[in-house]
């Protein structure tokens, strides 16, 4: 028998200049979701996510708000910490760029890309956009304004240190060649054809007279890290490296499989600078990179200004938990942009999960508890169904819920045939089998749940074992939003 590698999996790092929004919530739970799954098939995992708390869009908000600025990081990096609990997230650290073992990570890389020579300094003058934290090109822009932020961006001059993107052309174009390595198939192409398209150095400093709060770049206290540059360096600082203390970064990342989920703006910086840089580090490189879709609501980018923004914070006061992972789950495309609203989530819950998998669970658990003598033996761990396994192995969270959902139909479509609960009062032993075998499959239902819902998961199984109806699994809901 093959022994299994150790999985690695991580979500980027959001920035801490505002509370959570529905993307960052998405990326967390499609982690979680992987890395629940890949413990239940009795894979070693280590789960990382954290925040960003350094570079300039940081420090101005900070700055206007006449906070502090480690006041101001502390805030917000405990608002992404609390998804953890809000969203039943498992993972094994949540890591702050602005830790001391972090800051002596980034400064490590920045030595190693340095004695390998892709360090230098020069003179640069060049469109800054504050709120990408990058310097744009003219064809990055849309009537002069970064498409993203819709603001024109500063022409900023100054002296800052490089690192020679452009000596990683032909490594970059081998690795993205490579199918798997970044996933879907056309963002690996989107990358690939980027690179083909020549690459330019990368500033990767700035001047403390303009921007101060950041890493200091080593033996220059004139100059911090571009924020990019320090906060990439933390999927590897989060397993201890570069000391690596524990063992953690050689079994994890050297000898594991790793993968990364980023959202789709994020293909530049996770496939291809950070790639490059751990290139010139002498590390490995990243085994894949999964990109998702953006959350639009009402047919539109979620904006303050619209009032279309949706708190992953409300959504689990509305639904709860399990609820609102169900939802990003089953009704956000894994890879390409969707649409949410209120009204469609109001209509979802209702159907599918009050309804639906709650009223299924309510009805074959009243049979059970009125008509069996005790609970059925615990169904034997077995393997899973091969829809499901190679859904969420290609990290298809909607196909493997939906094989869950498809599961749930089966079941009512049982009773509506069978009719357990009449036959049971004219042929005991005939219903009786029945009822059996409908609280078996909800059991193997509620395995399946485990990596998607894992609280509806427990419930369901407690109740099978106790023979007991459980309270209602999903309450009705109210008219208010």
């Amino acid at each position: 028998m093959t022994e299994k590698s150790p999985k690695y999996i991580t979500t980027t790092l959001p920035y801490v200049n505002a509370s959570p929004h529905m993307g960052h919530a998405l990326e967390f739970v499609q982690a979680d979701t992987l890395a629940r799954y890949w413990r239940l098939l009795g894979e070693e995992v280590f789960f990382n996510t954290g925040v960003d708390e350094h570079g300039q869009k940081v420090s101005r908000k900070a700055d206007e708000t006449g906070v502090d600025r480690q006041a101001y990081v502390d805030k917000y990096a405990a608002e992404f910490d609390n998804l953890k609990t809000a969203l039943n997230l498992s993972y094994d650290n949540f890591i702050r760029t602005t830790s001391p073992e972090h800051k002596f990570a980034a400064q490590e890389m920045w030595r190693l890309c340095d004695e390998a020579g892709d360090i230098y300094k020069k003179k640069y003058t060049g469109l800054y956009c504050v709120g990408c934290e990058s310097f744009k090109v003219e064809s990055d822009l849309v009537d002069g304004k970064c498409p993203d932020h819709q603001v024109a961006p500063e022409e900023v001059e100054e002296e800052n240190y490089f690192f020679r993107l452009s000596n990683y052309q032909i490594y970059l174009e081998e690795y993205l060649s490579k199918e798997g390595s970044v996933l879907p198939e056309w963002r690996r192409k989107e990358a690939l054809n980027f690179v083909a398209g020549g690459l330019e150095d990368l500033s990767i400093s700035r001047e403390k007279t303009r921007m101060d709060w950041g890493v200091p770049v080593p033996g220059d206290n004139n100059h911090v890290m571009y924020v990019w540059f320090d906060a990439l360096t933390n999927y590897i600082s989060t397993l201890g490296w570069p000391e690596d203390k524990s063992g953690q970064f050689a079994k994890f990342w050297e000898q594991g499989e790793t993968l990364q989920l980023a959202g789709k703006d994020q293909v530049r910086f996770q496939s291809i600078i950070w790639q490059a840089m751990l290139k010139s580090a002498g590390i490995k490189a990243t085994d894949k990179i999964f990109y998702h879709g953006f959350i639009n609501s009402g047919g539109l980018k979620m904006s303050k200004s619209l009032g279309n923004v949706i708190d992953p914070y409300a959504l689990v006061e509305r639904y709860g938990t399990d609820a609102t992972r169900y939802i990003m789950l089953r009704h956000v495309h894994p890879t390409d942009d969707s649409d949410l609203t209120w009204e469609k989530m109001d209509e979802w819950y209702t159907a599918n999960l009050v309804n639906g998998l709650g009223n299924l669970t309510a009805r074959i658990m009243k049979m059970a508890e009125t008509h069996l003598d005790g609970p059925i033996e615990k169904p034997a761990v077995s393997g899973f169904d091969e829809k499901y396994i190679s859904a969420l192995d290609r990290y298809d969270f909607q196909g493997a819920s939906d094989f869950v959902w498809s599961k749930v139909g089966e079941l009512d479509e049982k009773i509506t045939a069978t009719e357990p609960f009449k036959l049971v009062k004219n042929d005991k032993e005939a219903g009786v089998v029945i009822i059996k075998e409908l609280v078996h499959d909800l059991y193997l239902i509620a395995r399946m749940l485990y990596p998607l819902m894992p609280e509806t998961n427990l419930i369901i199984k407690e109740a099978i074992l106790a023979n007991q109806k459980p309270e209602n699994l999903f309450g009705r809901l109210g008219l208010n939003y």
